[in-house]
This record gives C-alpha cells, structure tokens and sequence, in this order.
C-alpha cells in the first residue's frame, strides 16, 4: 500500500507517518514546512519506504504526480492553530480551502480513496452538551477573524460531501478534538506544549480569560488509530466522525495538573483575552465530543487517559 500524507512534516502527520511506516507501507509526504518541521520527521527520513517533497499542496502539477502513483491520500495539510489564524488571515483561508479542493479535484481524477482532517472548531460556540457530528454550527460574525479557520474547515467538508455525492469520490471527513502528544509545538498556540514548556522552566503559567473554559483533550496515538480504522471502513465513507476523548476538563485544572506533574514552582497567572489576541477576541467556553458514532462503527476508546499523556510528554520535553 503506498500511502499520501499532506502535511505530513506536522505534528499529527508525522506519527501518522510513523504509523504507516511500522506497518510496512509506502509513504509519501507533502509539506512545505510553514508550520511542520523536518525534525518531526528526521527518524524516518532515512527509511527506504518513506519520500518527503517539500513543497504546498497549492502546487498542483507537484500535486498531481503524487497523487497518480499512490493508493489513497490522508490530507492533513492545514494552517493551524489560534495564533497563526489571528496573525495571517489570508494564508489561512487559502491554504485551507484552496489546498482542499486541489486534493479532492485531483484525487476524483484518479479515482483515490481521501481522508480529509477537519477540526472540532466547526461546532463554534455550543456550550450546553458534548457535540455530535449532526451538532448545527454557531459561530461568530465574519468581522470576528477567530471564525475564519472554522468557516475554511466547514467548507473543506461541504467540499468532500459534494464531491462524495455528485463524483462518487470515496472520502471521509474527521474532526479532531485538541489532539496532544511528543512533537507538538506551543508556537501557534497549542496549550498543553505551552504549558508544560513554562511549568518545566518555573515560568508564569499563561492561562488565557478566567480559566473555566473547558476542553477534552486525546492522545496522538489513539488519534491516529481511529484515523486508520476509519479508512479501513467503507461504511465510513461520505461520512463525518469526531476523533476525540469525552472526558473534559477545565483549562485552569489543566495549568494545575500540569504544575503538579512537573513539581513545578510555576505560578498560574491570568491574561485577558484581548491583551493575547487583540480586541474582541471570542473563544469557546465547551468543547467536548459525543464520539458514540466512531465507537459504534469501529469499536474505538481512548486507551491513553490525559494523565498518562500529560506524562508522556513531559519526558519528552525533558529529553528534549
């Protein structure tokens, strides 16, 4: 099996890469590294089953002889994070949307089974009940640039169902709820990296509001094996499935827990929205999966608790 992975230099890509590796497949991977790194990467760079092309998936002549020669496309390639969608607006729409409709475009010319990652952000701001893929969207007006990413992913999916009903293009949609784990970075404002960095060197916790928003946070690696047995399903395709972990948890409880892993002197301070992202930034008070949908098709539970993977990564960071 020869596999695609857009994005794959990222945090999520490069342990699915890892994954498919192990498994004996064929790999190979599209970035132009804006927000992955070789060094998420370098472990693999040398195994004779693995290619890396570095360039965007905006490209589409590199694009397309890709696709040409592999079995099926895991398309993970996206601008991420809070931080970089508030600081480059444009870079996010583009690469969002126009990166998605290159791979379906292509992928339906060759007829290749796709995979296309979405994000829980598309729920918006529901915060009375976990979520569920039939869940209405409620976002914030489009003056608001927080929404912009949410939008660029909901149309990436409106995109895949079009293409699954109208060209019969065998795709599946997944929403990925705070996926945490070794190699992911604080930079674009991940906060589970950003905190256990500040924890580690006894530096201010930053937590941002009043630190009652909450959060379900999944280890990478359960992550990417729902993400395989999704593909592996035929029943999955035209489909749409939350990849998470229903437990939730405060994003204050979160800087104390992590305080507490760490034996760290840390203090926990408090920082208005607006002074970290600019006026009238909106977050999500509640953002937690209903995943009985993805546990009933193909029996997935989360195997690695937020404790275990808050451990995980601490080691890491400390080897680091």
């Amino acid at each position: 099996m020869k596999s695609l992975v857009t994005g794959g230099a990222g945090f999520i890509g490069s342990h699915l890469c890892e994954e498919l590796i192990a498994r004996g497949e064929e790999v190979f991977v599209l970035d132009n590294l804006s927000t992955g790194s070789i060094d998420n990467i370098k472990h693999l760079k040398d195994r004779k089953n693995f290619n890396l092309v570095i360039d965007s998936v905006l490209n589409k002549p590199v694009l397309e002889e890709l696709i040409s020669k592999v079995d099926r496309i895991f398309h993970l390639a996206a601008a991420v994070g809070v931080k970089l969608i508030m600081e480059r607006p444009v870079d996010t729409i583009e690469t969002n949307v126009l990166g998605t409709e290159n791979v379906l475009n292509i992928a339906n010319k060759y007829h290749k089974k796709v995979l296309v990652a979405s994000t829980s952000e598309v729920y918006g701001k529901h915060k009375d009940h976990t979520l569920s893929e039939m869940n209405n969207m409620v976002l914030g007006p489009t003056k608001k640039r927080r929404w912009a990413y949410a939008c660029t992913k909901a149309l990436d999916e409106f995109l895949s169902f079009a293409y699954y009903e109208e060209k019969k293009l065998p795709v599946i949609v997944v929403r990925f709820f705070n996926t945490i784990g070794p190699r992911q970075t604080g930079q674009y404002g991940m906060v589970v990296p950003k905190f256990i960095k500040s924890a580690l060197l006894n530096n201010p916790i930053t937590v941002y509001g009043d630190g009652k928003q909450s959060r379900s946070f999944t280890y990478v690696k359960d992550a990417v094996r729902a993400v395989l047995l999704l593909m592996e399903k035929p029943e999955a395709e035209g489909d749409v499935f939350n990849i998470g972990d229903g437990r939730e948890i405060t994003i204050l409880e979160l800087a104390k827990r992590v305080k507490k892993l760490t034996n760290s002197s840390s203090e926990i301070v408090f920082v208005p929205y607006e002074e970290a992202y600019g006026k009238g930034f909106e977050d999500m008070e509640r953002r937690a999966p209903d995943i009985s949908k993805i546990r009933k098709l193909i029996n997935y539970e989360p195997s690695i608790n937020l404790d275990q993977a808050l451990e995980i990564i601490i080691q890491y960071m400390k080897s680091g």
